[in-house]
């Protein structure tokens, strides 16, 4: 393995670790949607990723090394998986039936959780109650977003209610993340959110102040310039508030998941804007494919394949809580039991809350590197296998049938 590694190194060193790890990361980023295609494999480009990660991470060939500077990478991709995800989250789908019933799916998976995971504290199985029971109620909304877009059902009745049902799935998630994993007591990391949330909004009102006709032309004018004016100030937004969640103690992911939504209110509502595909392709080209990739480099497969039964464990847990109350409680907005068990397997797949909780944990002591390795795979797993399934029960539809009407699923 070490031999492998020094096969990309000059003899005095000069070409550092880093660039090598970079070199390997990079590589299977761009390779992997050839794969993809030429092979006309039937699996999102997310689940090679994380396999190519574990495969060329620490524990097998040992070509990528998660030092700092590609952490800082993984966590910027991080946080553009949940920007995007605030991005793309329409006010319909968190309001009228599909509002009501995400709220109350994400309310029942809690409950469930809360007790699966005081029942394993209670037997000594775990010993991080909150951040297991968090860690149960995720939806990686972020994830499967793209998928649902490619597939044409994003803008259907079954993509708003999953639309509602992820954000909840992500916001819950994100907000207990802030109030219940914050180094702080619980009462001074809520004074702290509505703070953050002050200065959220504050920011949120900017873009309407200073939007006078020439900024606009200035804008319009840097998407065909060298100056991407657009995207700049994207960056800057979420930087910034990924700067004051951290400075809070709160996790990244609030202040990028609340940079996307600050985003979408300026953003046409019909169609994607040309500032959005440019964000996009920084995103999906760069940041996004590094987070899956260090996410699989990793997790510590021998010690999994050694001891597989808690990933496997946590992985139908995880199906339990978050999956199946959806399928009941969806019978009468999704009458279709195919599309029914379909949805269920989607708000059933979490990774980037998993990866979050975990880092928090672990960063605070109260969680071992290997629960987190053993939760982030069961995460993994679930990428893997639940959309996999999901996707091969999903019907054709007639043509010109993909733009239904969306009114009987925000009535």
């Amino acid at each position: 393995m070490e031999l492998a590694t020094g096969l990309f190194l000059s003899e005095d060193g000069s070409l550092q670790r880093e660039l090598v790890s970079l070199l390997v990361i990079v590589t299977i980023a761009a390779f992997t949607p050839l794969l993809v295609g030429l092979l006309r494999l039937k699996i999102a480009e997310v689940v090679l990723l994380l396999v190519f990660g574990i495969i060329f991470g620490p524990n097998l060939l040992n070509l990528i090394e998660v030092d700092p500077s590609i952490e800082l990478l993984s966590e910027l991709g991080l946080g553009f998986l949940f920007f995007l995800a605030g991005l793309e989250l329409s006010p319909k789908s968190i309001r009228g039936q599909s509002g009501r019933l995400a709220i109350s799916g994400w309310g029942i998976s809690l409950v469930l959780a809360m007790g699966a995971a005081f029942l394993l504290e209670r037997t000594g199985e775990i010993q991080d109650f909150i951040g297991f029971a968090i860690v149960l109620t995720s939806t990686a909304l972020g994830t499967l977003l793209p998928m649902l877009r490619d597939s044409g059902e994003l803008k259907t009745p079954f993509g708003n209610f999953f639309m509602g049902a992820g954000a909840w799935g992500e916001f819950g998630p994100v907000l207990a993340i802030a109030i219940l994993l914050s180094t702080r007591s619980s009462w001074a990391a809520i004074v702290l959110l509505i703070v953050f949330a002050i200065i959220a909004y504050v920011v949120s009102q900017i873009p309407g102040k200073l939007a006078t006709s020439r900024i606009r032309e200035l804008l319009e004018r840097g998407h065909h310039s060298s100056s991407q004016t657009g995207v700049r100030l994207t960056i800057l937004l979420i930087v910034l508030l990924l700067t004051v969640a951290s400075g809070f103690g709160f996790d990244a992911v609030l202040g990028a998941f609340t940079a996307g939504i600050i985003m979408r209110q300026y953003l046409p509502e019909e169609a994607e804007s040309e500032l959005q595909r440019r964000v996009e392709a920084i995103a999906f080209g760069i940041f996004i494919p590094v987070f899956f990739i260090v996410s699989g480099a990793n997790i510590d497969i021998l010690a999994i394949i050694a001891k597989p039964w808690p990933m496997l464990a946590v992985f139908v847990l995880i199906l339990l809580v978050r999956g199946v109350p959806q399928f009941f409680l969806y019978r009468k907005a999704i009458p279709d039991t195919r599309d029914r068990t379909r949805f269920m397997l989607f708000v059933a797949t979490g990774l980037p809350i998993i990866v979050a909780v975990t880092s928090v944990e672990v960063a605070a002591g109260h969680m071992t590197t290997n629960d987190a390795s053993e939760l982030v795979a069961a995460g993994a797993l679930t990428v893997l296998v639940f959309p996999f399934i999901a996707t091969m029960m999903r019907r054709k539809r007639p043509a010109g049938s993909q733009g239904e009407d969306r009114s009987e699923a925000t009535a």
